[in-house]
């Protein structure tokens, strides 16, 4: 007998278990009706599968059991190698759907109502070298990021396990149309940043901290949300002479209007005209704290701050609003207590109304763009040597990412605040 039509479902055998059945009825060229049951995989719907690093996430999975215990288990490969990971416990509804938005997941690397948990708290793989940092090196390409559900609440062994479905999804820190150009005639060295479109744009001039080189993957984003950015090169890269890597307070390249200040201090790290960065380092090393697993605390190296005008910034002598941003656990430089003496001096000068300060409990040093992995400690290059340690940057991830995700949005709208009124065209919104 001869099928007048066929129909194709996946099936898997050794889990039926965990698939919807559906019956269906067969008809046959004699008339003949036949029923068979065929089973429907579950499948992890993502919006969107493409999207910048800020983008909210929506992941619903369908077609499982109703009430059923699964595993889901995020994961990546870094650009240095090593494998990172998230994973939490869901329970499907009655209608065999899991809404990661709506749901709470009750174990893993998170709990409770997270809707973007699988990426924020994300960790080195077991096996993986230990004391990494996730951070993006080359912004033209995405991470990839692989998204899979499991039967049952697992927590190790993943690759043991039969997934049930997967889907990739692709995080950018740089949107279609935005524009790369490298700069490397001195004094500056660095890569600009052009959103899409004819411009003229409002700009910002990006620098990291003690760390030095070339961190390009905030420049990239703040481009893609509408701002010309330059991430400047000043410290510690192969392309910056020796004669330029020290701090020139007058830099002729770009005229502040607002200022926004991410766990820093007025403490002077990098005094002017000298090419070491915190120059009395060893003489203060009796100021470093040792935990118990080896870890350095450097945030008391400073501290007390000097009465040395020279040592510190004349935050008196500040014309434009600043927004400093600090985590109340930051282990790694007194940022709370230089927020304090700046909005003293401030007060003082008659300028308290241009700060703006952002305060995050249990928030460590390391504030990221949103849903960037916490990262309470790391490997870090001493300055001034070629010894690496193991940092204590301090926070809890939880609270650690909500201050990553607040943080950013208050700071898109201090620059558009500031900035985008000298061009009230000039920002577009950039989309995948």
């Amino acid at each position: 007998m001869k099928s007048l039509w066929r129909l194709r479902f996946y099936k898997y055998s050794h889990l039926l278990s965990n698939n919807i059945k559906m019956s269906h009825q067969k008809c046959f060229s004699s008339g003949a009706p036949r029923r068979y049951s065929y089973y429907v995989a579950p499948m992890i719907v993502a919006e969107p599968t493409r999207g910048l690093m800020d983008e909210l996430i929506r992941l619903k999975i369908t077609y499982l059991m109703p009430n059923r215990q699964v595993t889901l288990q995020s994961k990546l490969l870094s650009e240095d190698a090593d494998w990172w990971e998230a994973y939490a416990h869901y329970v499907s509804d009655s209608e065999g759907i899991v809404r990661v938005s709506r749901d709470k997941s009750f174990g893993g690397t998170y709990k409770g109502q997270e809707p973007m948990g699988l990426i924020w708290s994300m960790k080195l793989a077991p096996g993986s070298r230990p004391g990494m940092r996730l951070r993006k090196k080359d912004v033209t390409v995405p991470y990839l990021i692989t998204i899979s559900v499991y039967d049952g609440w697992i927590s190790r062994n993943f690759d043991k396990r039969a997934v049930l479905a997967s889907v990739v999804l692709e995080r950018f820190y740089m949107a279609p149309g935005v524009t790369r150009i490298e700069l490397n005639e001195e004094p500056v060295i660095g890569t600009m940043f052009f959103p899409p479109g004819p411009g003229p744009f409002p700009a910002i001039l990006d620098m990291w901290g003690g760390g030095g080189g070339l961190v390009e993957y905030r420049a990239a984003l703040l481009a893609s949300r509408g701002f010309a950015t330059l991430a400047l090169a000043y410290l510690g890269h192969k392309n910056v002479p020796q004669s330029l890597q020290t701090f020139d307070p007058n830099l002729f390249y770009f005229k502040p209007k607002c200022l926004v200040c991410i766990s820093g201090s007025h403490y002077k790290g990098l005094l002017e005209g000298q090419p070491i960065i915190l120059p009395d380092f060893h003489k203060d090393e009796n100021k470093i704290k040792i935990t118990e697993d080896g870890s350095v605390i450097w945030r008391n190296i400073p501290l007390p701050f000097p009465d040395d005008p020279k040592r510190m910034v004349q935050v008196d002598k500040i014309k434009c609003p600043m927004m400093l941003i600090f985590g109340e656990d930051d282990q790694n430089w007194p940022a709370p207590e230089s927020a304090v003496e700046i909005q003293k001096v401030l007060k003082a000068a008659g300028k308290e109304h241009l700060l703006t300060t952002l305060a995050y409990p249990q928030t460590g040093h390391l504030i990221e763009p949103p849903y960037s992995p916490h990262f309470r400690k790391s490997k870090f290059k001493v300055p001034s040597s070629d010894k690496a340690v193991t940092v204590l940057w301090g926070g809890e991830a939880k609270p650690h990412s909500d201050a990553q995700e607040d943080s950013w949005k208050k700071i898109l709208v201090f620059l558009e605040e500031h900035l985008v009124s000298h061009h009230p065209v000039a920002v577009t919104q950039s989309k995948l």
